[in-house]
């Protein structure tokens, strides 16, 4: 009885808190959130350390802690930055949107050619390149403007690496997407786990929130800070 009497005492006492909490976690579920990226896949565009900001109403407002969506929202576009989990494993994955459905893909040599039309590419030298891990500095690194639906956005090669450089054309099924890493040759991708339904696809990526550097004691990165994803 005692302990009963406690637990509302405390309840009553935090009551404003608990609303407070309840309602973050319904606003990050629904509406908008962040995330930490662990890994490599989209350098330079996304570095290991980055928190970045996912609206998560972009695609479609969903009932909280649901896949269930109240509106129909936009489609995901070509250059978008999406957040979906692996249709192989159900991991957090974030990858930029490369085919739409019904688009023709091709890739030749690390070069797109989407609906028969080649992507437009040209050599560039990444901004974020300092920040990168010190292991992905050691190699052969090169750094391209994607000029992808008019959206450019840099892109990373590493010609070392054994991948998947030309595959295709294959066309895009009907409420499904082709994704690809912006790192090209360090990207468990739509090469691998095949085409992402729109259904799945939870957000888009459009801010770092900010950016901690493990190999200089988590220090934050002053230049990432509400950077613009492009």
């Amino acid at each position: 009885m005692r302990l009963r009497t406690r637990t509302r005492h405390l309840l009553a006492a935090n009551k404003s808190l608990l609303i407070f909490f309840g309602l973050m976690m319904v606003f990050r579920s629904a509406v908008a959130d962040w995330m930490y990226v662990p890994s490599g896949s989209m350098n330079p565009t996304i570095v290991e350390g980055d928190r970045i900001l996912v609206d998560k109403s972009a695609y479609g407002l969903r009932v909280p802690f649901t896949t269930f969506r109240l509106t129909r929202g936009e489609d995901p576009q070509r250059g978008d930055i999406a957040i979906f989990p692996s249709p192989e494993d159900g991991i957090t994955l974030v990858k930029r949107v490369i085919g739409l459905p019904g688009d023709s893909v091709e890739m030749r040599d690390e070069r797109l050619l989407i609906n028969g039309v080649e992507t437009s590419y040209a050599p560039a030298q990444a901004s974020a390149d300092a920040e990168l891990p010190a292991a992905t500095r050691l190699q052969d690194r090169r750094y391209f403007t994607e000029n992808l639906a008019e959206r450019p956005h840099a892109i990373m090669l590493l010609p070392a690496r054994t991948m998947p450089r030309s595959f295709g054309p294959v066309v895009v099924p009907e409420g499904q997407y082709l994704m690809l890493g912006d790192s090209r040759d360090n990207s468990k991708d739509s090469r691998f786990i095949g085409f992402v339904p729109r259904d799945s696809i939870v957000g888009r990526a459009h801010h770092v929130l900010y950016s901690l550097d493990a190999e200089r004691w988590y220090l934050p990165r002053g230049d990432r800070l509400l950077s613009i994803l492009e």
